[in-house]
Formats: C-alpha cells, structure tokens, sequence
C-alpha cells in the first residue's frame, strides 16, 4: 500500500476481478492524494453540469406560470434539441478531452526529458572545466618546483591558492547553474503558458461546422420533427413548439463550440473555468427570462431567445480563456487530427443515437398520451436528468484521471481512479434519492397549478428518486470507459441495451401509459449500469489485467 493509502496492485492472481469494485472502500472518505484530485476536478465540474440544467428548471418554472400547452409545447422542442446536440456534441467532447489529457501528458513528459538531457549537459561541462582547472594547477605546481624557493612559494600556499581558485569556480558555476535554472524553468513555464494541442483545435473546427449544420437542420425541418414526436398538425402544441424550436436553433453552433472548449479544459484537468463561463451565462438566462417573457410579452420566444443570448456568452468567455492556454491556430492543416476524432467518434456517435433514442422515444410516448400526460412527463424528466447529471462530474474526474494513467501505463492508478468514483457515485446516488424524493413531492407547486398535472408528478416521484443510485453508476461507467478509451465496447453494448429498452418501452407505455414508459426508462438506466460492471467486473478489453 503507498503512503497515501492508495493500494498499487492491480489485481491479485486468483482473485475475481469483480471485487475490484470493493477495492479500498474504507477509503472512500478519506482526503488522500486520489480524493483529492478526484473532488479538485468533479466539485467545479458538478456546479458546471448542474447549473444548466438548473436553469432549464428555472426556465421550466416561468414558461409553467404561461399555462400546460406552453410547458407541454416547450417540453418537446428542448428534446429534440437536446437529441440533436447529443447525436452531434457528446461523441466530440468525450473524445476531446481523453484526446487532450493524453496530449498534455505527452507533452508534460515531453518537457521533462528534455529538461533531464539538458541537466545531463550541464552536469558534464561543469565537470569537464573542474577536471581541467585541477589538471592545470597540477601542471603550475610541478613546474614550479623547479624554481628556486625564493622566487616560488611553497606548497602549502600553491595548494591553498588552487583550493581558492577551485571554490570560487564551484560558486561561480553554482551561481551560474542557478541562473540557468531559474531561466530554463521560466522558459518552460513560458512556453507551457500556451500547449500545442492539435486535439484542441480540431474539436473548435468540428464543433462549429456540427453546430451550423444542426442549426440549418432544426430551424429548416422543425414541423416535420414535432409530427414524429407525436404532436399533431391540429394540436395547440404546435404553434408554440415551432417557435421554441426554430429560435433555440439559432444557439447550436454556441452550444457545440462551447462543449467542445469544456472538452479541452477538462482534458487539462480545470473544471473551474467552464464553471464560470456557465454560472455567468446561465445566470444572464435567469434575469432575461421574465424581461423577456413576461415584460416584453414574448412568451415562449422570450424564453427562446434568453436562452440563445446566454450560450453565445458563454462561448465568448471560455474562448478568450483557451487563447491564453492553448494555440489555437495549428501550424498546418496536416496536424488536425479529424482521422482519429472520426474513427473514434463513430463509435460514440452510434453510442449516443442508442442512448438518446430511449429518452427521446418515453418523450414521444408520453406526448401521445396528451398535453396534462406529457406536462407531468416534462416536470419529472427535467428533475431526473438534473440531479442524474450531478454524477456525471464524477465521470468527468474519472475520464480525466484514467485517460492520464493509461497514457502513463500507470494501471494501479487507472484502477483505483475507477474503483474510488464508482464507490463515491453509489454514495452520490443514495443521497439523490432522498433529495429529490422529498424535494419533488413537496415542491411540485413551483411547476403547476394544475392539479391533474400535480397527481402525475406525484406519480412519476417514486420512480425519478429510487433510479437516482442507479443513474449515478452508468453515468460514470460512461468516464470510466471513455477514459480507458474503450469506445467500441461503449458503443456496442449501448446499442443492445437500447434495443431492449425501446422495446419494453413499447410494450409498457401500451399498456400502463404514463407509469409504463417511467419503467421503460428504469429497465434502460439499469441495463446501462449492468453493461459497464460487466466490462470491468469481468476484466476484458483495457481492464484485462486485472485478471493477473
């Protein structure tokens, strides 16, 4: 066991790989070097995610006071917003920050070698011009033994002269390398100032060309999206629902470049500058939003346009930050890296239409089951996606940390990383349950008036706050794997947990209506738990030496 408490053995030979789950589970609360890390980079994170969603709560709660048509119309553009980003965004900001923490740790172990080969060049010069000091007094003090004594002096003084000479160079050459030192180490701290990081700048390229192409798409195609999502050409939905869409739209490309720049600071380890460009554009949402709606009688467009203001903020702030980091215009079209973003991102990609889908598809359900059904439906998804995504700052810090491990071939650390987030996670679950659980049922007031959209509130709160444990496991799962770089196996077992999940969603909804789509949903979260204690738990792909 190292000193920080930390075990350094993988996996003991004989031992199931399974309990690697278990591993060091007293020290789940304890601030060791790894907690620390772990929190330093998931606490600003956890602020981060949970602040948009937050606001989208805020937002649910004014557009809630225009009336259930609203929230209801509102409720389906913000999914098929939201599966459009996901389909473009999070393949990108995943790969991104993997890709990034591999980089600066290639380029930090980079910056060491050199310094060590520099050191090395020093220490030898230095001794090269001792070893020729002490050989030339040498030659003066044989020479000068041929000279009578009067005219020489004698050996002690020629000795004690030379010892002089020889300290007063050690000081000169400590001086010197001191010097040298403190320049090498403002050179290298200059020129870490700003990293070459060819990942960085292929995510902005990709996350402004997505964003564009999402933004035409949505705002060209956004009837025909609400006529598969369930909401009629008759239905009073649809007049509301275009609007919100069609204005949301015009925020895509904000949205995509500001997740792909989080992607990038994440990969360095700082989760406190997204932090802030998100507090601050969230919190310009917040003061918009009833000027907008209420003041400027704007209605769902106000809450719209809110909305669009505050991401284009937030990519204003997180790109005057990264200038100063990273260099962002690449010495050549050849060092963007779209090959490997792609092959990888086809994966993700094919991953997150999987996993999106479920969501999606419960939304459509409950849309077809009418406007109070599908308010109802709205007010418990937003509660369950926020406070779910509260443990995906966990993920984040896992990516993170496990990315830099692997790219050091430090598996002991990559190991006990995985073990300490998932533990904290399942922590964090239970302490969801009871939060939201109390919250939702209480609180449900700030939502509606309406009292047929209350009881379906009070409905769906068993199922949001029992899910919360199991929520918060799969979604670090994801970091887990991603930080391994094990996109194959995250993009395949999400497809066949999807599957299964849009088929019991089916048959569920068919026959218990609301209450059945809400366990769709828990069959989905659970099997996407399932899938990642099995890829781990078994010890195969990047986990296979855990097995001996």
């Amino acid at each position: 066991m190292a000193e920080d408490g930390v075990m350094h053995s993988p996996a003991a030979k004989g031992k199931m790989p399974i309990m690697v789950f278990f591993r060091d589970v007293r020290l789940l609360f304890r601030m060791d070097s790894l907690g620390s890390e772990i929190l330093r980079i998931a606490v600003p994170a956890a602020l981060a995610l949970a602040a948009d969603p937050v606001a989208s709560l805020i937002d649910t709660v004014f557009i809630g006071r225009l009336g259930a048509v609203e929230i209801a119309a509102v409720g389906v553009s913000i999914a098929i917003f939201n599966q459009a980003s996901k389909v473009t965004i999070f393949p990108l900001v995943s790969i991104t920050t993997s890709f990034v923490a591999q980089e600066d740790i290639a380029e930090r172990l980079a910056v060491l070698e050199m310094q060590r080969k520099n050191e090395a060049v020093r220490v030898k010069a230095d001794d090269i011009t001792l070893d020729n000091l002490e050989k030339g007094g040498s030659v003066t003090k044989i020479e000068t033994k041929e000279v009578k004594d009067v005219l020489t002096p004698s050996a002690s003084e020629t000795d004690a002269y030379k010892s002089q000479n020889l300290d007063n160079l050690e000081s000169h050459n400590t001086q010197t390398k001191a010097k040298k030192h403190q320049h090498t180490d403002s050179e290298t701290y200059s020129s870490r100032e700003k990293k070459h990081i060819p990942s960085a700048s292929t995510a902005l390229v990709m996350g402004a060309v997505l964003g564009i192409l999402q933004a035409i798409f949505l705002i060209s195609l956004a009837k025909p999206l609400l006529g598969i999502m369930g909401v009629r050409s008759d239905s009073p939905m649809l007049e509301p629902a275009k609007r919100y869409l069609s204005l949301r739209s015009v925020g895509a490309p904000a949205v995509l470049l500001s997740l792909a720049m989080q992607g990038v600071f994440r990969g360095l380890k700082d989760t406190t500058t997204p932090l802030c460009a998100t507090v601050a554009g969230d919190l310009a949402n917040v003061v918009l939003d009833p000027i907008l709606i209420f003041v400027g009688h704007m209605g769902v467009s106000g809450a719209a346009i809110a909305h669009v203001l505050s991401q284009y903020l937030i990519v204003v702030i997180l790109f005057c930050k990264l200038m100063k980091q990273v260099h962002l215009i690449p010495p050549s079209i050849k060092s963007l890296q779209f090959s490997r973003f792609l092959k990888n991102g086809f994966y993700l990609l094919g991953r997150v239409i999987a996993a999106t889908s479920c969501v999606t598809l419960a939304t459509s359900l409950a849309a077809r089951l009418g406007t109070t059904p599908m308010a109802g439906f709205q007010v418990c998804l937003q509660v369950w996606m926020t406070s779910s995504l509260l443990a995906d700052a966990l993920a984040v810090a896992g990516q993170a940390i496990i990315a830099c491990a692997f790219a050091e071939k430090d598996y002991q650390k990559a190991t006990s990383a995985a073990s300490r987030v998932l533990q904290m996670a399942f922590v964090l679950g239970l302490g969801l349950s009871l939060v939201v659980g109390l919250g939702l049922q209480f609180g449900s007031i700030a939502f509606s008036h309406d009292k047929h959209v209350l009881h379906l509130i009070t409905i769906g709160v068993p199922f949001v706050a029992a899910t919360q444990p199991i929520n918060s496991i799969a979604f670090v799962f994801d970091g887990v794997n991603y930080g391994a770089s094990d996109f194959a196996y995250s993009a395949f077992s999400m497809v066949v947990v999807a599957l299964l999940s849009i088929a019991c969603l089916f048959v569920l909804s068919k026959s218990n209506g609301f209450v059945g789509t809400w366990f769709g949903l828990t069959i989905y979260m659970s099997l996407r738990a399932l899938a990642g204690v099995w890829r781990m738990g078994t010890g195969t792909g990047p986990w296979r030496f855990l097995r001996g």
